[in-house]
């Protein structure tokens, strides 16, 4: 049972990856992290001495602050941001009680230095997909540029911008794969629900419909967005309610049926 203002990693663990995760912000010291150089998933390095200079960008939002045990620096941390007026737990255990539950963690030196990620314009499946992955378990201060595709190369470099889903670059498919597996792959995120996701994402992006049966239904409500959107940054929007429902079946619902009227038999 957690402590005061604290949050355990089972319960951590169930918040990542949905709207309702809290910011996360890892105040691990310089030499305490170079012992371990990985980010809980979504996590944002600060210096703890420097935590209440966030308190303005936290306002009306929830946050959880990491430290190496969960002792003294996250406590302290925690409080500061707390007479700021931020809702703030520390994690109990720290990012050593995190690591030592073997729950995903993310190498620090394969995170891009830039937060703009650039791809083709008029998305259907991965490039939207992949978006939503990095928002809810990468950056989530993400921002994503949809461009015209023989420009996709030329922004990245200009607007120091991470290509995806292009022939090419580090994150797009490979073999059968695609860029959302890349993504799992490279930013070391497998979870059974994340794979489950994986192979209906996979199969709609690929038309390859006898991976899951949901993959069929996907493409066809990838399309309809991309009809019924004009601006890709609003079909994005869109798209990420549709794969925090997707994540949340793939989840918890996966073994779900459902049948009318209820109970029927034969």
């Amino acid at each position: 049972m957690p402590g005061f203002a604290s949050i355990s990693s089972a319960q951590l663990n169930r918040l990542i990856g949905t709207p309702d995760c809290p910011t996360l912000i890892d105040i691990q010291t310089d030499a305490d992290f170079a012992a371990d150089p990985r980010l809980i998933p979504g996590a944002i390095r600060h210096p703890f001495d420097r935590v209440a200079d966030l308190a303005p960008s936290l306002a009306g939002r929830r946050a959880v602050v990491i430290c190496q045990k969960g002792l003294k620096l996250s406590e302290g941390a925690a409080a500061l941001l707390r007479t700021h007026g931020v809702p703030t737990e520390n994690l109990e255990g720290g990012a050593l009680g995190w690591a030592a539950e073997g729950l995903p963690m993310i190498p620090a030196a394969i995170l891009p230095a830039s937060r703009l990620w650039v791809t083709r314009h008029r998305p259907k499946v991965d490039r939207i997909a992949c978006p939503w992955l990095i928002r809810r378990f990468v950056d989530p201060g993400a921002r994503f540029l949809f461009v015209a595709p023989s420009e996709v190369m030329a922004v990245a470099e200009k607007f120091d911008a991470t290509p995806y889903d292009v022939e090419g670059v580090t994150f797009s498919h490979r073999g059968d794969m695609c860029s959302f597996d890349a993504l799992l792959d490279d930013f070391q995120l497998h979870s059974e629900a994340l794979d489950r996701l994986a192979v209906v994402v996979r199969g709609a992006d690929t038309d390859r419909h006898d991976l899951a049966p949901q993959a069929a239904g996907l493409l066809a409500v990838s399309v309809g967005l991309s009809r019924q959107f004009r601006d890709d940054l609003q079909q994005l929007e869109a798209g990420m309610v549709l794969y925090d429902a997707l994540y949340r079946w793939a989840r918890d619902g996966f073994d779900e049926g459902h049948d009318w009227p209820a109970g029927r038999k034969g």
